[in-house]
């Protein structure tokens, strides 16, 4: 059975995918418009990215692609809003955002006509965001790859949130890896859509350099393991030395904050330019956010071969939301 389109605020999404947006330069226009002109929503990550650099790397996007472009910023950023006003200028077609609640963004989004998605990993927060004017929400489980806001797995939360969200869009988001996931997510527990992150940077188009990817090919169970943040939240990681380093107690504090980019930080280590250093191929020395299941993941694939994967698994198995999960 065909899969239905994904509407958020006057958008539409031909296949209900969104690629999740990942900082720091890990999800730009370079993969998220091939994303969008896939039918999916292409989103970049604009955490820790310079307003200007943001900008352009919108408009780059929005001129590559007539597809959705959403662009995802934590709410802990120092500069949150200077950054939502940053890309409502550039002409985005929504903001997602998480890593904390914002009701203040809802009323922007009001007055812009920009539709808001807010990433939540409780049915309280769900049912808040809904109240305030999200346009839609996303489900994040335990199974994500970076920053956490729960230690419950996507299939135990979803169907919680489910039963507490009715008007708008409720996308999953956690550890899906193929089409029969999604599926699953959709036809069984009710999702509207998926959200999927890690398996897009195991693509072509992705523009981190191979030493991150063969990171994450090479990567088993084992090799995956949470840390703690200077955002104030757990985050999903791989193994690396830095994080051995970490995880030992060794002194990782930088001699002085060069982004201060975060509202609160604990100041253990930097995150920004750890996330920098994965994202210049520094296995060492880095930071490398990823998903639970990244070990199911052992090729790299061009966007369109990970969309006619997804779609083509997915409706061979895809019937239709079951009325209970509703």
């Amino acid at each position: 059975m065909k899969l239905p389109p994904l509407k958020i605020g006057p958008h539409t999404a031909q296949v209900p995918l969104i690629q999740g947006g990942m900082s720091i330069r890990v999800s730009t226009s370079a993969l998220s418009a091939p994303v969008a002109e896939c039918g999916g929503i292409g989103t970049i990550g604009g955490s820790s990215i310079p307003p200007e650099e943001l900008k352009e790397d919108i408009i780059k996007a929005k001129k590559a692609t007539k597809g959705v472009i959403a662009v995802n910023i934590m709410f802990a950023m120092k500069n949150f809003s200077t950054l939502v006003k940053t890309s409502i200028e550039a002409g985005v077609d929504m903001i997602v955002t998480g890593a904390g609640f914002s009701r203040d963004i809802f009323k922007v989004g009001k007055e812009t006509n920009t539709p808001i998605v807010s990433i939540v990993s409780s049915p309280a927060f769900a049912k808040l965001a809904e109240k305030l004017g999200a346009a839609a929400i996303v489900v994040e489980a335990k199974e994500a790859g970076g920053h956490l806001g729960t230690d419950i797995a996507l299939r135990d939360l979803f169907p919680e949130i489910r039963k507490v969200v009715k008007k708008v869009p409720l996308i999953a988001a956690g550890g899906i890896c193929d089409g029969y996931e999604m599926a699953e997510m959709m036809d069984k527990y009710g999702a509207d859509g998926v959200q999927i992150a890690t398996r897009f940077i195991l693509t072509k188009e992705c523009s981190v350099p191979d030493t991150f990817k063969q990171a994450l090919l090479d990567a088993s169970h084992e090799d995956v393991t949470l840390i703690r943040s200077p955002v104030g939240l757990p985050g999903r990681a791989l193994k690396t030395p830095f994080v051995k380093r970490l995880a030992s107690g060794e002194d990782l504090k930088a001699k002085e904050c060069l982004y201060k980019c975060l509202k609160k930080c604990d100041h253990h280590y930097c995150i920004s330019d750890r996330l920098r250093k994965a994202c210049d191929g520094d296995y060492d020395e880095g930071l490398f956010f990823t998903g639970e299941n990244v070990h199911k993941l052992k090729k790299i694939l061009s966007v369109r071969e990970v969309f006619d994967q997804f779609i083509s698994q997915a409706e061979s198995v895809y019937k239709e939301p079951v009325a209970a999960a509703r």
